[in-house]
């Protein structure tokens, strides 16, 4: 899921490692458009969720590097890196863990239950399978992470007041008590 394509694959097994090295973590990559006007999106964060505008812009330094040296797409192309944003899609078994509680969309390769779509609450992992409870239904069900083609947060209140919480919580780590204090003999 983090890439659809085996051109998408190739490129993510390329900028992996350096993102990893610059203490970025990628979320999806896709190359996107034709034969040209292509664009190469790059969703990154931090292994602890709080990517910046910052953090992008050297992340999209390093991914250019490497980019440029190994030119691994033909034609042109951009390189467009962002953050997952609050409504995020999931990608990584990881992923479903971290957001337990939270609602999201899966979409599935194969029918399971007469469905390829699902909507319900996050409810962990067991194993390689994704727990979900799902809207109007008693039991959770579990769906093999291998199945899952796309999964996507729901915008909720809830989410909303996560990203908020998240924010102010950076917000106060940014403050600097150095500059506050007088110097002390």
């Amino acid at each position: 899921m983090r890439s659809r394509t085996a051109e998408d694959a190739r490129l993510l097994e390329l900028l992996d490692p350096v993102a990893e090295a610059a203490g970025y973590e990628i979320v999806r990559l896709r190359l996107m458009g034709g034969d040209q006007a292509r664009r190469l999106q790059v969703m990154a964060d931090t292994p602890e969720g709080e990517m910046n505008v910052e953090d992008c812009a050297r992340l999209s330094r390093a991914l250019s590097e490497v980019l440029d040296a190994a030119d691994p797409v033909s034609g042109e192309y951009t390189l467009e890196v962002s953050t997952p944003g609050v409504d995020r899609p999931l990608t990584r078994l990881k992923d479903f863990e971290t957001f337990e509680g939270h609602e999201a969309r899966l979409e599935l390769d194969r029918m399971a239950e007469g469905r390829k779509r699902f909507r319900g609450e996050l409810a962990g992992v067991e194993g390689d399978q994704v727990a979900v409870n799902l809207e109007g239904e008693a039991e959770t069900a579990l769906i093999p992470f291998a199945w899952i083609t796309e999964a996507k947060l729901v915008l909720t209140d809830r989410l909303m007041e996560r990203g908020a919480q998240s924010r102010a919580q950076r917000m106060a780590g940014d403050t600097h008590p150095d500059s506050d204090q007088e110097d002390v003999p």
